[in-house]
């Protein structure tokens, strides 16, 4: 498979032409891709070492609004500079646009050159140390499944996002035929993201009319968060580029199954799988029990960050594949975590909480978080959960609400210890700002329901 662009490379490029644009790009709250398009000879000579975007990137909401209430940005402090330092590993060719390379930056202060801690990509790496410093490497895979319309997102606004269309008229789980349908959309997609570096797998029907999933091989948790996030903003170029929309939000019809982002993880000591234990139960180690038990106590704690929208939490339905319990189970598709290769070395745990929409570096930080405490205080892991999960009253349960998970959030010790408090306050503010913009709008069903009857 094609590796990442060497900076000698891109030099090439730049000199026989092949290569004309450089997008330098860095993820924000949200998980988008955010950044300046960079003539190749200008990068090359002078912006891979450093470059510059305002700092309200990292305090917006979905509208690009600058909402109040921020300690690390505002108007009061007259929304400054941060640094975009491009980390060239990340440095790779871009094969669905003419001409074009992209690297991803991390984000420093202005003055000092330190990271921003609330920065997504600072926040997984941080998680990701503590680890480190106990000789532990996590690996994970995230699954990303999203919607594919008949018409384009222009098309679709200008509409009013009323009368949407799914590609397909009928469920396509594993449905070849359907699929093949659609593979003017999918086929550049898997084999694009292959010629950029990232290892894809495949690409299969989901299930629903339209609903698609893509997944990618595992790796270290930093490179998995990179290639989901590059592997998202792929998605929505190359179904636009062919006319068509590819939607992330979990829930885009209530009557429709929703969107979700499994991910799959473990912890590694170098080359060794540290979660396989072949004389313990489901070959489960002790410490991915310790692991485990700390990703379900403290689950409703970091649900924000697998959920992170009102919207979010329009998926948590019974009977939808969608989990509303936090309990884990042994391969059982109820449970809000799922083992997964019990009895191989590929012994893992899937989460199946988060949705489409989140960001993968914010969510697998705080699995890492929840998991680094259960090893921690050696939490012991209750049995697994067997049958429907769903009418299991016992099993806890899912915040059912943004305003709920961000109660959770503000309150959680465990993440204030194990982030710091100004990343767990400036993420709880971002939570606050999504409820307070959907609070304060008048709904569709408001108005049908009451115009006249109420």
């Amino acid at each position: 498979m094609p590796g990442p662009l060497t900076f000698d490379a891109l030099k090439a490029a730049a000199i026989d032409g092949s290569i004309d644009t450089v997008l330098v790009c860095f993820v924000d709250m949200q998980g988008r891709l955010m950044g300046k398009r960079f003539h190749v000879q200008n990068f090359v000579e002078h912006a891979w070492e450093e470059t510059h975007c305002c700092n309200y990137l990292l305090a917006t909401d979905l509208e690009m609004g600058t909402p109040d209430g921020y300690r690390a940005t505002s108007w009061a402090a007259g929304y400054g500079d941060y640094v975009m330092k491009p980390d060239l590993s990340t440095l790779r060719p871009v094969p669905w646009l003419e001409g074009t390379a992209m690297v991803l930056c991390d984000i420093l202060d202005h003055h000092s050159h330190q990271p921003v801690p609330h920065s997504p990509r600072q926040v997984l790496k941080a998680q990701v140390a503590r680890l480190k410093a106990r000789g532990l490497t996590p690996m994970m895979a995230t699954e990303l499944e999203f919607f594919l319309f008949e018409k384009s997102f222009d098309e679709i606004r200008k509409g009013g996002f009323r009368d949407l269309a799914p590609i397909s008229g009928y469920n396509e789980d594993y449905h070849i035929l359907q699929t093949t349908k659609e593979e003017a959309v999918m086929r550049p997609l898997r084999n694009h993201l292959v010629a950029a570096g990232i290892p894809v797998e495949n690409t299969k029907g989901e299930a629903e009319t339209g609903q698609e999933e893509l997944n990618i091989r595992y790796a270290d948790a930093l490179a998995c968060a990179d290639n989901h996030t590059i592997a998202k903003h792929a998605t929505k170029e190359i179904a636009w580029a062919q006319g068509h929309a590819a939607s992330f939000l979990p829930k885009w019809h209530h009557d429709k199954v929703g969107s979700a982002s499994h991910v799959h993880m473990s912890l590694w000591q170098g080359s060794t799988p540290a979660f396989f234990d072949a004389d313990a139960p489901h070959a489960m180690s002790a410490l991915m029990r310790q692991f485990c038990a700390g990703l379900i106590a403290y689950a409703p704690d970091y649900t924000f960050f697998l959920a992170p929208y009102v919207n979010s939490y329009k998926r948590f339905v019974k009977g939808t594949f969608a989990p509303t319990k936090t309990a884990w189970s042994v391969d059982n598709r109820t449970a809000g975590f799922r083992l997964c290769g019990e009895g191989t070395k590929g012994v893992r745990m899937e989460c199946r909480i988060g949705g489409s929409d989140i960001n993968p570096y914010l969510a697998q930080a705080a699995f890492l978080a929840a998991g680094h405490k259960g090893i921690e205080d050696a939490l012991e892991l209750a049995p697994a959960t067997t049958g429907d999960l769903y009418e299991d009253g016992s099993a806890g349960e899912i915040p059912a609400t943004l305003r709920s998970a961000t109660e959770t959030l503000r309150s959680s010790r465990m993440l204030r210890e194990a982030m710091g408090d100004d990343v767990i306050d400036h993420y709880t503010r971002c939570a606050e700002v999504e409820q307070e913009e959907f609070d304060r709008v008048v709904t569709d069903w408001e108005i049908a329901r009451g115009f006249e009857r109420a």
